[in-house]
């Protein structure tokens, strides 16, 4: 498509939606920026991001609280445990367990690329070789359960048990045999 032709479904002149094209319009109003979108087939959309310091893991810390409650004598949660590689700065969320064989936690309080998440846990139990088995501790939302309810096969080769067997070995003192998916 030319430029002209879009700049005419957009109802602007086709130098100014070659500038907006361009990067080279200084501040473009959303419904420009839109109305250009359109007349290309595409569907604009905007996103905030939060600025400044603040603690955004709140959520998470809460989870993983929840989660060291259910662990019984001997287990202990080890917080912020990094990959043993040098420089690498990368930590699992927790560990527990006998060091013959540990489990490690990754918590998410808000489930939204599944295949990014499973990549990135892979990836840690790729360069953590002690990292045993893993548990995927989330927070018990609507739209996390949504989520899990939507694709929880699709995670049980890397997940296998669910919520009410990891919950149960956690209880007993004992580490799960498997990885798995809690809710908490």
């Amino acid at each position: 498509m030319s430029i002209a032709a879009a700049a005419k479904i957009a109802g602007i002149s086709a130098s100014q939606f070659g500038r907006l094209e361009r990067g080279e319009v200084q501040q473009p109003s959303l419904e420009l920026i839109y109305r250009a979108a359109r007349a290309v087939g595409l569907e604009a959309s905007l996103k905030f991001y939060p600025v400044g310091s603040p603690v955004r893991d709140k959520p998470s810390l809460a989870a993983l609280e929840r989660f060291a409650k259910l662990l019984g004598v001997p287990l202990v949660l080890a917080r912020e445990v990094p990959l043993p590689m040098e420089r690498d700065l990368r930590a699992w969320d927790g560990r527990f367990g006998p060091r013959a064989e540990p489990a490690s936690v990754e918590c998410e309080s808000h489930l939204e690329d599944i295949q990014a998440l499973t990549r990135r846990i892979a990836q840690k139990q790729r360069d953590d070789p002690g990292a045993g088995v893993v548990i995927l501790v989330l927070n018990r939302t609507a739209h996390n359960r949504k989520v899990l309810a939507e694709h929880r096969e699709a995670l049980r080769v890397q997940f296998p048990l669910d919520g009410a067997a990891i919950a149960r070995e956690l209880r007993a003192g004992r580490v799960p045999k498997a990885g798995g998916i809690i809710l908490v």
